[in-house]
């Protein structure tokens, strides 16, 4: 195999699958250890009091076997596509997820495109009037974007804009009584776009604004700050000095010789707060009701519904290593020496 990139490619992959058989491991470990019995979570007063049922129960779920046994039995599954089935919805957990996982994605990628357009723009006017008011200005929208707590404005948007001035839809991600479109990709606006259905497009896309923009606030903060700081350090190299003195316009400056080098941190944090966002929205889902992974994790952890926990923290697991993988291919992309090495 010739192409380093290629041999990058194959070694990261491999270093994945390992990560991903590593992440099974610790989350059937840390599902089994948590307090408390799965069997009174599920079955009622009188059913525990039958030793009988109760004995039954735990034979259909595979949990009368030893730990290692069940592990292995997940395993099995995994590899046929099977990640067990829920104890709550009496589904199997991949067709739970196949649900609930387009709608998580559909809000987070929202968030991150807002996040990245406003955040890396903002960082950049940032850096290049420094000590200026627009400077002074954008610091302090950032810092009040970090500062306040995600669930908090959540509320007080969900308040304001629906119930006090009704200029945003409700809770769900499309109107009630509104059919949704043909699935496709499972995202909504997407799924309405493709079939022609432009109604449920502009429904999809109004309920959507809300909790994406609520979730984007914090990124957009921390991306001005990273975006800044990494425009600044670059803004200050002898390569940028010598362009300048050149007589290059000011814009061919920016675009060739700065914002490249200054983008490789950035990258790295975007990435880390795209996983954030997937895998962290279960808050902002609960206010707006959106029927995301988030919510599902959150009901599966309160009935001990093991199967559905398991199979939540694996998706999370591989998001994360799938954004890693992102992350590293544009590393190169953007920064030759790092292509180079």
């Amino acid at each position: 195999m010739r192409s380093p990139l290629a041999r990058f490619l194959v070694r990261r992959i491999l270093t994945a699958l390992l990560l991903a058989v590593g992440i099974t491991l610790v989350t059937f470990v840390l599902t089994n250890l948590v307090p408390g019995d799965p069997v009174a979570a599920n079955l009622g007063q009188r059913a525990l009091g039958d030793p009988a049922i109760v004995a039954q129960w735990r034979a259909d779920h595979g949990l009368d076997r030893p730990l290692p046994q069940q592990y292995l039995a997940h395993l099995g599954g995994l590899l046929h596509g099977d990640l067990g089935t829920s104890q709550q919805s009496h589904r199997p957990v991949l067709d739970d997820l196949a649900q609930s996982v387009p709608a998580t994605l559909e809000l987070a990628g929202a968030a991150i495109v807002v996040s990245l357009i406003l955040g890396v723009g903002f960082g950049v006017v940032a850096a290049l009037r420094r000590d200026r008011f627009a400077d002074h200005v954008l610091r302090v929208l950032s810092l009040v974007g970090i500062s306040v707590p995600t669930f908090w404005l959540a509320l007080m948007a969900f308040y304001v804009f629906f119930f006090r001035l009704q200029i945003t839809p409700g809770s769900g991600r499309i109107d009630p009584g509104m059919t949704p479109p043909p699935q496709v990709t499972g995202l909504y606006t997407v799924d309405a776009l493709l079939s022609g259905r432009w109604e449920v497009f502009s429904s999809a896309v109004g309920h959507l604004a809300a909790p994406a923009l609520v979730l984007a606030l914090y990124t957009i903060g921390l991306l001005t700050r990273f975006t800044r700081s990494a425009v600044l350090e670059v803004l200050g190299q002898d390569y940028v000095r010598a362009a300048r003195a050149k007589g290059l316009p000011g814009r061919v400056v920016l675009f060739r010789y700065v914002l490249r080098p200054a983008l490789v941190p950035v990258i790295t944090v975007a990435g880390l707060a795209f996983g954030s966002l997937l895998s962290g929205t279960v808050l902002v889902e609960a206010v707006f009701a959106w029927p995301g992974v988030g919510q599902y994790a959150y009901k599966s952890a309160t009935t001990l519904d093991l199967p559905a926990v398991m199979g939540v923290g694996l998706v999370v697991g591989v998001v994360y290593l799938v954004i890693n993988l992102v992350v590293d291919v544009l590393y190169g992309v953007v920064d030759p020496r790092v292509r180079v090495s």
